[in-house]
């Protein structure tokens, strides 16, 4: 793929301007970063940074019983939240992989609103329509929202001082209007600290993204891009989709038996999973930290007593330990513990490595 074939979202030229360094992701030119990944990973750590996401995917199912219906298809039990709050939810495979991960926005019985990631879009909002029933319809809105992320210690007052909603719970939104415009704002995030996710409209989004970049600024953070968004996950253990999670890899295998409604009648995959759940995963998802000095990055063999027992999913330097860091699907039957020590096939060197449960750091979302 081209930078030609690249889809480009609606601040792409609010980056350049900004000075960003671009990369492809997704289908996506994205940007990777500004002042620099690790400037951009501490501000979020300590202060605030602002990224823009509009990449990611948006839909909207709606109509009589719509809250039901995708009750009935994802994972995880829309009975357990109602309007005005937001669930992390799994679109899986009859054969229990993962099509997707996406987050959901129940805005009432009759309208929910979904933000899938960028590549995965097209494939949910495909597996919904072909079984929604009568009335319901499963709208694509992917170029009609921008996502912009606001996320650190100091982001409540970010948002505060813009006139934005702030003081709602975690997994909670509400609508408001930022210069006569409308905007919603879900206290979430992906980097493990205290944010939001604002999502303006596509046209809208410039207005918005300035306003929150000089407030941010101001407040001593930075604008961040792919690059610290990718190590802030990491250290907080989140999956990301091609990498933790896929139509290969299972909710369970990843840790995410959490978002599975196991007391739900039905959803896609749920025979698969149930099994799986019964019989145990035979592999599944820990952190790798470096004791040697090396680099951790993904597809690299692991290793316990010289015998492979599983892959690295994910490896980055973490800027806030100062090591390197990696998630990995792990053999089941290695029967391993946090604190045990493995070796990481680093170009034909064995680098010593500590088990970790994840996350590597503290998480403050809530």
């Amino acid at each position: 793929m081209t930078d030609a074939d690249l889809l480009q979202g609606p601040l792409h030229a609010v980056h350049t301007e900004l000075g960003a360094t671009f990369a492809p992701f997704g289908g996506w030119q994205m940007p990777v970063s500004y002042a620099g990944t690790v400037a951009e990973h501490t501000a979020v750590r300590e202060t605030v940074g602002v990224f823009d996401v509009s990449h990611l995917g948006k839909a909207l199912v709606s109509g009589p019983g719509a809250a039901d219906f995708v009750n009935a298809k994802l994972t995880n039990d829309l009975g357990k939240i109602g309007p005005g709050q937001a669930q992390y939810t799994l679109c899986a495979t009859e054969a229990g992989g993962v099509v997707d991960d996406l987050i959901v926005y129940y805005v009432s019985d009759d309208e929910v609103f979904l933000v899938p990631n960028a590549a995965n879009t097209a494939a949910v909002v495909a597996a919904l329509a072909a079984e929604a029933p009568a009335g319901v319809t499963v709208t694509d809105h992917h170029r009609d929202y921008g996502v912009l992320a606001v996320q650190g210690p100091r982001s409540a007052e970010i948002l505060a001082a813009l006139g934005l909603p702030s003081g709602m719970d975690y997994m909670a939104f509400e609508d408001a209007v930022f210069e006569g415009a409308p905007v919603r704002v879900c206290r979430t995030g992906y980097t493990g600290e205290h944010g939001y996710e604002v999502l303006p409209t596509w046209d809208g989004s410039e207005s918005v993204f300035r306003a929150l970049v000089a407030a941010v600024r101001e407040a001593g953070g930075e604008v961040a891009g792919l690059g610290a968004r990718d190590t802030l996950r990491t250290e907080a253990g989140y999956p990301l989709h091609g990498h933790e999670l896929s139509t290969e890899i299972s909710p369970l295998q990843a840790r995410c038996g959490w978002a599975i409604g196991w007391k739900k009648p039905q959803f896609w995959g749920r025979d698969a999973l149930v099994a799986e759940k019964e019989a145990g995963p035979a592999r599944k998802m820990w952190g790798i930290r470096a004791l040697d000095r090396g680099v951790l990055r993904q597809g690299q063999t692991v290793l316990r007593d010289g015998a492979p027992i599983g892959e690295t999913t994910s490896g980055t330097f973490s800027p806030t330990l100062k090591v390197g860091i990696a998630l990995g699907l792990l053999n089941s039957d290695a029967e391993l513990a946090a604190g045990d020590v493995v070796e990481v096939d680093v170009r034909g060197r064995a680098l010593r490595c500590e088990i970790v449960s994840p996350p590597f750091v503290p998480l403050h979302t809530r």
